[in-house]
């Protein structure tokens, strides 16, 4: 039997972002191993058919720690014989390539969830990242980019071969045939008959931007409407705290860590995400695929997924004024909604599972 390896940095990565390729690999029939640090281990590994190996692989390109991991990585590559690596991460990218080159395997494909050097990017990102991916590619022969820009930019690189792959794909299904009552679910989350519910999902950090969103709404007069906010994270303190200083709180709902997300999201009617990164964001499909429309930022990913003024609206992730006028346009227009809505729930259906598990299909047969 065949086997392949897949590499990252943490192993949430392999039950977040790597089932449907797993799913592919199986059904190709290789054997099916995965290296990262598994110190953040759960209960979710359990569910993926696939062999672990552990290394001490840290985030930072600053850690001496990944000196250790390099080596713990070639022996793995040595000691199972390896047909192929799929590797993700920036640093689970740059050790598996470097230990691949170094243990003789001979078909290495690389997956950049969203390059850290990106228009509008600092310079740090791009003096350390940029030229280490660039020496790099010419150790890749297949570097899937998920976005456009990406894309464009990989193109200019050394792989061998360069491949647009929007994604990692949203189960479209999941979304539309939940059997559920709308008017009970916000019932159930204690929203009012005839308010308009507004939804972010991401992490509390400043990546995510939450706090643009807060501070449009805080300008709103005389609207009806409730704020949900699904996720954690280390600024969940602050955001509730801001709330109160903007005197919304009564107003926003603080949701954390959800598994109704389809639910929530059906008995939602606006979807904010002013985020100031991604690559491709899932939970902006996610939305799409209920039919909600989008108030989100202009940034790469953002801008793959929606047209302006079609399925929604793309701002500058600052634009506080801008991200109020829409959000009180939205509030005030329930057919503008509606019609927004159906063109996302339509748009979003070539960003299916199904699509991009047959283009990773593809990928894995001509190139291993």
């Amino acid at each position: 039997m065949k086997k392949i390896l897949i590499v990252s940095t943490v192993s949430r990565q392999f039950y977040l972002f790597e089932q449907g390729n797993i799913e592919v690999m199986k059904s190709l029939g290789y054997e099916v191993h995965a290296a990262a640090n598994y110190s953040d281990a759960n209960e979710r590994l359990d569910t993926l058919d696939i062999i672990r190996h552990h290394f001490d692989i840290e985030r930072s390109p600053f850690s001496l720690k990944n000196i250790r991991a390099y080596k713990q990585l070639k022996e793995i590559m040595k000691s199972e014989n390896f047909d192929a690596i799929h590797c993700h991460s920036p640093m689970g990218g740059v050790l598996a390539r470097l230990a691949a080159k170094a243990t003789g395997i001979s078909s290495v494909i690389y997956t950049a969830h969203g390059f850290h050097f990106y228009k509008g990017a600092s310079k740090i990102n791009w003096l350390i990242y940029y030229p280490v991916e660039k020496l790099l590619s010419s150790y890749t022969d297949v570097l899937i980019t998920i976005n456009k820009e990406d894309y464009e930019r990989a193109k200019k690189f050394k792989a061998k071969r360069v491949v647009y792959v929007p994604g990692i794909g949203v189960d479209t299904n999941k979304f539309r045939n939940v059997s559920i009552d709308r008017e009970a679910k916000r019932e159930q989350l204690g929203i009012p008959k005839n308010t308009v519910v507004l939804l972010s999902i991401g992490e509390m950090i400043k990546r995510k931007n939450h706090e643009t969103a807060l501070k449009a709404l805080a300008n709103l007069e005389n609207q009806n409407f409730i704020y949900l906010i699904c996720g954690r994270g280390q600024l969940e303190d602050y955001l509730m705290n801001l709330t109160k200083t903007l005197g919304i709180e009564n107003r926003v709902r603080f949701l954390g860590y959800r598994n109704d997300i389809p639910e929530i999201c059906i008995a939602s009617d606006v979807f904010l995400f002013p985020s100031f990164q991604e690559g491709l964001p899932v939970s902006v499909m996610e939305a799409m695929s209920v039919g909600l429309p989008i108030i989100c930022s202009e940034i790469r990913g953002n801008i793959d997924l929606l047209d302006n003024g079609e399925g929604g609206y793309l701002l500058n992730p600052i634009d506080i004024d801008g991200f109020q006028f829409y959000i009180k346009r939205l509030l005030e227009n329930n057919e503008l909604r509606k019609s927004m809505g159906r063109r996302n729930s339509e748009e979003v259906l070539k960003y299916d599972k199904k699509v991009i598990k047959e283009k990773m299909r593809k990928i894995y047969c001509e190139n291993i």
